[in-house]
């Protein structure tokens, strides 16, 4: 049994087609779960609630922790240590592994120009410093109550049908509309983002490779180093329109943010946009020998309608 703690989302939905190539028992878990493969076994369950993890987790040899929360450090910093802890006990308790999707809050701000599986955990923002938690409680739980663990990394993501991608929502859903691109304080630095068909694959390899454990992977993601500029006029092209965009500064996330929760918690991450954002997935290409879907065939199969599997 293969188990998915935070199902429904966009990783998670993709997960549990590519997890079809090593198991046919896949259970999927959430408060409402539906299912994605016919087969699938369903446990409602609220990952803040020990006693319904524990039963979520039982009979289950590999654990994807999935689960996304509000974009809210209030609410991070409230609930993800419980889901953690929630989680590592029970995964503890029924011997099962333990595979943590992971975002790169937890980096340094000065890292982020480069990022790679051995840069520093030393967040400095409110959501990094709850994300370098969790990440800590984990590595603890690995080192003295002998959990068997590993972090499958990703970096800002789009793809097919993807609710809460970052470009798809700046960039790829406006154009699809004819509309204009948006971009968050300066369109002409390098921006890294991983494609969700890639990072489900990648998960789901990771969580089926024993010798993966134990380490810290970075997802597969295009090494080509495009910009905000590059990626919007990639974008007009594929749709035959311009590659017209309006500029968010911090000035206007501010005022903005006074009427949006959601908007005033990007104000903090604005640091990912000032300067270069380059994700390095070198480590898990070369081990697994992936080649990353590239930026013109991702987005093209976003603004197409398509939802392929990467090769």
């Amino acid at each position: 049994m293969q188990t998915i703690l935070g199902a429904g989302g966009d990783i998670s939905t993709l997960l549990a087609k590519e997890l079809t190539h090593y198991t046919d028992k896949i259970r999927l878990v959430a408060r409402k779960p539906q299912k994605v493969n016919n087969s699938d076994e369903l446990v409602a369950a609220d990952l803040l609630d020990a006693t319904e993890v524990a039963r979520a987790v039982s009979g289950s040899e590999v654990v994807y922790l999935t689960v996304g929360l509000k974009y809210d450090s209030r609410v991070w910093a409230a609930q993800w240590p419980q889901i953690m802890k929630n989680v590592i006990d029970a995964c503890i308790r029924y011997h099962a592994k333990l595979v943590f999707f992971d975002n790169v809050y937890s980096y340094a701000k000065i890292d982020v120009k480069d990022m790679t599986e051995n840069c520093a955990i030393n967040p400095a923002t409110r959501k990094g410093r709850v994300r370098a938690q969790v990440v800590n409680m984990l590595d603890d739980a690995q080192k003295s109550r002998g959990l068997i663990a590993l972090i499958a990394r990703c970096a800002d993501f789009y793809g097919p049908e993807s609710k809460n991608g970052i470009l798809n929502t700046l960039v790829l859903n406006n154009v699809a509309k004819g509309k204009k691109a948006n971009w968050l304080a300066d369109v002409d630095k390098v921006h890294s983002f991983t494609y969700t068909p890639d990072a489900a694959k990648a998960t789901a390899i990771l969580g089926n490779t024993p010798s993966a454990y134990g380490q810290v992977w970075h997802l597969p993601t295009s090494a080509e180093r495009l910009n905000g500029r590059d990626l919007i006029k990639m974008a007009g092209g594929v749709k035959n329109g311009k590659a017209d965009f309006l500029l968010l500064p911090s000035w206007m996330l501010g005022f903005a943010g006074l009427f949006d929760r959601t908007i005033k918690e990007l104000i903090e991450m604005q640091y990912q946009y000032e300067q270069d954002y380059f994700f390095n997935s070198e480590k898990f290409c070369h081990a697994f020998g992936f080649t990353p879907t590239s930026y013109k065939i991702g987005i093209q199969h976003v603004l197409e309608g398509k939802n392929l599997s990467p090769q």
